[in-house]
């Protein structure tokens, strides 16, 4: 139990005797009562009304919530008290709206207030006009009530945040038209990748009127996610007291947050500033700029990994061709000549050239459109210049590939039909040598489905020959009308 608590209080009756000349005034009136009249309930009750709501008008107290109970129509009952003494309380719908936290059992508070006589039951109580809890602002404990009943409800939780795309697509932005901060996050993306587009939703960020404003912005955003092509979403402005960045403490601000479809940074206020919007939303900037630098990468780093996947398929590719070439020369020294094997097979390795071409051809043009697909998507974003310099380049190196390729096996052929007699020695063709392969994941689990995987996994493909390393680009589910290769 805290310390005794004390009572402030001023009287703002319009008479101007003082507490003496009241006191004579009341006792000089209880006086010229004669000793045998006969007073009713009613009457004496009134008469008790009047003396105190007069005598108390204008109350300032401290002391501690107990009992505390919220009635349908919003009204709050409950007894203010310390360790000696306690008083019942009242306030009225019209005042309770207009509380910034919630009351609670326990909590030490400053009410400002009048005393009331409840005739009907003949006591009198405390009719509260306004609360503030005792060091602490309303704001913080409201803050910090509102936090905690989030949290609880997991709307912070980790498993429920969004992963932020590498390269959105487009990116809508939230915040005021006015002041610097958009004008800053317009100079981060012009400096780092200006072919991202964006879409602006001026909102106010201050005032009443704020958390309706900024989520209908969030809602409006959400509905043009696929029209738009909308992949993420920045919500901030700058800096500024409890008071400036209170609409980004909004309940329902933070459930709208929580509940977009599209992943969202928010940036508000400093770095030492945090508000509900930065807990729940996917991932927390200190600064508006900050959330631009987290939201897009460098144009010089897609640049740089562009160029890293051609050197890494064109590796594959030769090292593919390499080890064909040492099975083959290790498959050229084990065969005699019996001229009857090899004349025998002379068809059999006919077929064969003529799949591997094929096989070549296949893989070229499966690469050719993978890069016609880039090259589709990268002209949504305007590197124009970048896209023709890699497809002659590509071009270049697949011309360049398919005659070393050609040489490689028609200097190769005319060695291998002098010597195949041991060719039936091999192994039949299995399924894998058909172009089928296992997929396992990281746990080296098979992989039977789309649905157990995600975009951005790693994969291990085993092929007849090895074993391929890579990742899950994009998932495509098989329609029954798909064409199956």
């Amino acid at each position: 139990m805290a310390n005794m608590s004390s009572i402030i209080f001023e009287v703002d009756a319009p008479s101007t005797k003082d507490d003496s000349e009241v006191s004579k005034s009341s006792q000089s009136q209880a006086s010229s009562i004669p000793d045998n009249e006969i007073w009713t309930v009613s009457r004496l009750t009134r008469h008790i009304r009047l003396v105190l709501e007069d005598k108390f008008r204008s109350l300032v107290l401290e002391g501690e919530l107990s009992n505390f109970k919220r009635s349908s129509p919003g009204h709050l009952y409950f007894q203010l008290k310390d360790d000696q003494a306690q008083i019942r309380g009242i306030m009225f719908r019209q005042a309770a709206r207009l509380l910034k936290f919630e009351p609670s059992d326990g909590l030490e508070v400053i009410v400002k207030g009048h005393i009331a006589v409840y005739e009907p039951r003949g006591e009198y109580q405390l009719q509260i006009s306004s609360m503030e809890p005792k060091g602490l602002g309303s704001l913080q404990l409201a803050y910090e009530q509102l936090k905690e009943k989030l949290q609880r409800e997991g709307l912070f939780s980790a498993q429920h945040k969004k992963a932020i795309p590498f390269l959105p697509r487009r990116i809508g932005i939230v915040t005021s038209s006015s002041g610097a901060v958009i004008h800053d996050m317009m100079n981060v993306l012009n400096r780092r990748c200006p072919i991202v587009p964006v879409l602006f939703f001026p909102a106010a960020v201050q005032g009443e009127q704020a958390p309706g404003s900024l989520i209908e912005s969030i809602e409006y955003l959400n509905s043009l996610q696929e029209s738009h092509q909308i992949d993420l979403i920045i919500i901030g402005r700058g800096g500024g007291s409890i008071e400036d960045l209170w609409a980004f403490n909004d309940e329902n601000l933070a459930r709208a947050i929580f509940n977009s479809i599209i992943p969202i940074i928010s940036a508000v206020g400093h770095e030492t500033d945090f508000t509900i919007a930065d807990f729940v939303s996917d991932l927390r900037a200190p600064t508006p700029s900050a959330a631009m630098e987290l939201a897009i990468p460098p144009l010089q780093e897609l640049e740089r990994n562009l160029e890293q996947q051609e050197n890494r398929l064109y590796r594959l590719i030769k090292q593919q061709l390499q080890q064909q070439h040492e099975k083959i020369s290790r498959t050229l020294q084990r065969l005699r000549k019996p001229d009857f094997i090899v004349h025998q097979h002379m068809q059999r390795l006919d077929d064969l050239s003529t799949r591997l071409n094929q096989q070549i051809s296949y893989h070229r043009k499966i690469e050719d459109q993978n890069y016609k697909r880039l090259a589709e998507r990268l002209v949504l974003l305007n590197p124009m210049k970048t896209l023709e310099v890699c497809q002659n380049d590509v071009d270049r190196l697949t011309k360049r590939l398919t005659q070393i390729i050609e040489s490689n096996l028609e200097s190769n052929k005319e060695k291998l039909n002098q010597r195949l007699e041991l060719l039936d020695s091999l192994s039949p063709l299995t399924i894998m040598t058909r172009g089928y392969g296992s997929i396992t994941n990281s746990s080296k689990q098979p992989v039977k489905s789309i649905d157990s995987v995600e975009i951005g996994d790693p994969l291990s493909v085993r092929l007849a020959d090895g074993t391929l390393e890579t990742f899950i680009k994009d998932k495509f589910p098989q329609h029954d009308d798909d064409e199956l290769i």
